[in-house]
């Protein structure tokens, strides 16, 4: 295949480039000035992007001929859905930062590039079909994820979540590489489909502990448990846009990225992976909803809400079915609609003096001051706790039925039960805001882009978007069958 023709199956990647050093320069020539106006122009970008990734999802382009630069990427229906997925969240966290940074005096266009540039990497992460592109996305992403965890630099709390994301983010990184290492020495080969390949005959040990190390450190990326430490103390101390994005956009690339490394490198010993898949999905579940039960402040109980649901999460992936890919990444699509409404009703939590309020206390009888915030979380915790008819039901029960169908009945018996704990805490919410004395301590309102947001995110969650669930899961069917193609 020529460059010409790798370069067009790239375009996305290199619009997103492109913009990123555009809006860069742009932003050191106009200063901090610019920073709403380079929001909206990496907006576009986004969208741009976004736009050319929909043929390949809707034609399910996949194989030899979305193979770009010699096996490097794939862009693939796989890629499609979740780069797509990925850039509207990424356009979401745009539009409800500039409120909260401006309140902050810290609306500087930084945000929007480094957020372009994380983006880019997301994108090159969900493509990669080998080691070394593999390792180039994960790490073009978490460098700009660093330093937006520490975007408020008067804030200690932020500078701490900075602090300690790069600190076991860097260790985790090193667990990766030595995992991609013993992989390569003992498969001669960096690219998934030679990895593949050298495994058909069976997994040697050295290259069992390769995957080991592999899956541990893609297990830090997408917070499973044992790997979730970081999660709720970066995720309350960054800024909470910031925090809305490590909860949305991220999260849907290293899945992705663990997905394809899992049944496209590892496809062919899907045994030798899947019990540690089961223990991250089960341990992560019930985790996360233990860990839930006592918080107080929002981010970290959410935190906690992002363990859990990844445990969902992996138990499509435990399948190593189509189906199981595509039950996962319906999963992952209601996840990150139901996570964006979550935080952006949070972020629209201000008092008088324009403090933003983050714990139990601050939301008591929100329904009688603020009754549409107050519905909305209302909606939204109940389909995060799988009730129906919300689509968060309909998400959990397309994983379970495909860890059935793929015989494993146990896995869905043990994560249905343990799904009963998580309902506890996400009721919680819903005492307190509607049966608790009233404090009145949220009066201020959310600017308009919040609104929508919010607004867009409870409304694809209700009821109504059972209407829009049929599309989807045509969506995900082609994205898993793409992935599939060269299995």
């Amino acid at each position: 295949m020529d460059y010409a023709t790798s370069f067009g199956l790239v375009l996305p990647e290199l619009v997103l480039t492109a913009a990123g050093l555009i809006l860069l320069m742009f932003a050191a020539f106009g200063g901090d000035k610019t920073g709403r106006l380079v929001s909206i122009l990496a907006a576009v970008a986004l969208g741009g992007a976004g736009a050319l990734v929909i043929p390949t999802l809707v034609n399910g382009v996949s194989g030899a001929e979305a193979m770009a630069f010699n096996g490097q990427l794939s862009a693939d229906s796989f890629s499609a859905f979740a780069k797509l997925l990925t850039y509207l969240a990424a356009i979401g966290c745009l539009m409800i930062a500039p409120g909260f940074l401006e309140a902050r005096r810290a609306m500087k266009p930084e945000y929007a590039v480094l957020l372009v540039f994380a983006t880019l990497g997301m994108s090159i992460m969900v493509s990669a079909t080998d080691l070394m592109t593999l390792y180039i996305g994960l790490e073009l992403n978490s460098l700009a994820a660093y330093v937006l965890a520490s975007f408020l630099r008067n804030d200690s709390r932020s500078a701490e979540a900075g602090l300690k994301y790069f600190v076991l983010g860097a260790l985790a990184s090193g667990i990766l590489l030595y995992g991609m290492s013993l992989t390569y020495g003992f498969t001669g080969t960096t690219s998934f489909d030679g990895i593949r390949a050298a495994q058909e005959a069976g997994l040697s040990t050295g290259a069992l502990f390769g995957l080991i190390f592999v899956l541990a450190g893609l297990a830090f990326k997408i917070s499973a448990v044992p790997f979730h430490m970081w999660t709720p103390d970066v995720y309350e101390g960054a800024p909470t846009p910031v925090t809305t994005f490590f909860a949305t956009a991220p999260k849907v690339a290293a899945i992705a990225l663990t997905a394809r490394v899992a049944l496209d490198a590892f496809g062919s010993v899907p045994d030798a992976w899947r019990q540690i898949v089961i223990f991250a999905a089960l341990a992560s579940i019930v985790v996360g909803a233990l860990g839930a039960i006592g918080q107080n402040n929002l981010k970290r109980l959410l935190a906690y809400s992002s363990i859990n649901n990844v445990g969902f999460i992996l138990i499509g992936l435990a399948a190593a079915t189509a189906e199981g890919a595509s039950a996962m990444l319906f999963y992952l699509a209601i996840y990150v609609v139901m996570s964006l409404g979550s935080f952006v009703a949070v972020l629209m939590l201000r008092n008088g003096d324009g403090e933003y309020l983050e714990t139990f206390d601050d939301i008591a009888g929100l329904s009688s001051t603020r009754p549409g915030v107050a519905w909305c979380l209302l909606i939204l915790m109940f389909s995060l706790a799988g009730i129906p008819p919300l689509m968060g039901f309909f998400a959990k029960l397309e994983v379970f039925r495909a860890v059935v169908e793929a015989g494993l009945i146990p896995l869905a018996v043990i994560g249905i039960a343990a799904s009963v704990i998580g309902a506890f805490y996400y009721i919680k919410f819903v005492k307190v805001m509607f049966f608790d004395e009233a404090v009145d301590r949220a009066t201020q309102r959310g600017s308009g882009a919040q609104w929508a947001v919010l607004g867009i995110c409870t409304l694809l969650i209700s009821p109504l978007g059972w209407f829009l669930s049929r599309g989807l899961e045509l969506m995900t069917d082609t994205a898993a069958a793409g992935l599939f193609a060269g299995v």
